[in-house]
């Protein structure tokens, strides 16, 4: 469903659109209260239950995903050995992938704590539908019928678009930062970096991108509350291309082609959002418009029958 469809009402309440003189019955403040308490307690056990699950399969959690970076039949360097024989270069003009590196862990408990950690970073992430589908019916008994058919796809559209941005940093982004970091050498010193670091950047790498690629339903929803206008958005772009290569330079290496990995699809992002803006911007005119031409029509209305 396209996000200029999405309309969000501000009132509360539950069931269909009130009818004239009749009573909007209101939650109280520790209602909302017990109501969200419960919609995090089953988001938590959601998470909760998907992190033990990935904790008792330590092998495909390690050896498939967090290294799969260090696998040479890791799918994203298989795709540039691909490429690079389908354009005739060959294996040889990019050598060998991955750069080889061994991790250590340095503490006594940080295999088994790095484990905990993954484990439940991941539940996140799995659950990510679920936990932002508790969030949307905490929010959908504050809207009309109407809005509530209309903002229908909220859950697929930024569902998809995290697991995009996610799936973009792990085999796009992770990949070449990786070989970049663990490749790069001063003197004779070696390159081995502990688990715990290894798991953070991987974490770097993936995670905020997926936040990063909301950006289009960020934009949707300023856009609706009047703060944001495509005009606007065009007007600062070159602030938002320096501000884009700033947060790509934040979440990936000091390696140039990294960067602009990550800055490109985010630049693309700013393109549709600035699209979205203008779409909204014009329904939001038209339905103004369509609001004035009803008042002018009441309006004469009460004046005819003030003349009977």
């Amino acid at each position: 469903m396209p996000l200029d469809q999405i309309d969000v009402g501000d009132d509360y309440y539950k069931g269909e659109e009130p009818k004239i003189g009749e009573e909007v019955k209101e939650m109280g403040f520790l209602d909302h209260l017990e109501e969200l308490r419960w919609h995090i307690i089953r988001s938590v056990a959601v998470i909760f239950v998907i992190g033990i699950a990935l904790f008792l399969n330590k092998e495909f959690l390690f050896g498939t995903i967090i290294l799969g970076p260090k696998n040479p039949n890791f799918l994203s360097y298989q795709a540039i050995y691909a490429l690079s024989d389908a354009v005739g270069l060959g294996r040889s003009a990019i050598g060998e992938l991955p750069v080889k590196f061994t991790l250590e862990a340095v503490d006594l408990g940080e295999q088994f704590l790095t484990h905990i950690k993954v484990s439940f970073i991941l539940g996140f992430i799995v659950a990510f539908p679920y936990v932002f589908w508790e969030v949307w019916r905490f929010i959908k008994p504050g809207l009309y019928d109407t809005e509530r058919k209309a903002v229908r796809g909220i859950v697929f559209i930024c569902s998809f678009l995290f697991f995009l941005g996610v799936s973009f940093g792990y085999f796009v982004v992770s990949p070449f930062a990786v070989n970049f970091l663990a490749g790069y050498q001063i003197a004779d010193v070696e390159t081995a970096p502990r688990l715990s670091s290894f798991v953070n950047y991987m974490v770097m790498f993936t995670a905020p991108a997926g936040l990063i690629f909301e950006l289009p339903v960020v934009v949707y929803f300023f856009a609706k509350l009047g703060l944001v206008t495509g005009d606007i958005m065009k007007q600062y772009r070159r602030h938002a291309i320096i501000i884009i290569l700033m947060v790509s330079a934040i979440i990936t290496p000091p390696d140039i082609v990294t960067q602009f990995l990550i800055g490109i699809p985010l630049f693309f992002l700013y393109e549709i959002s600035i699209n979205i803006a203008n779409r909204v911007e014009k329904k939001l005119k038209k339905q103004e418009a369509l609001n004035d031409k009803e008042l002018a029509r009441q309006e004469k209305a009460n004046e005819a029958s003030k003349e009977n």
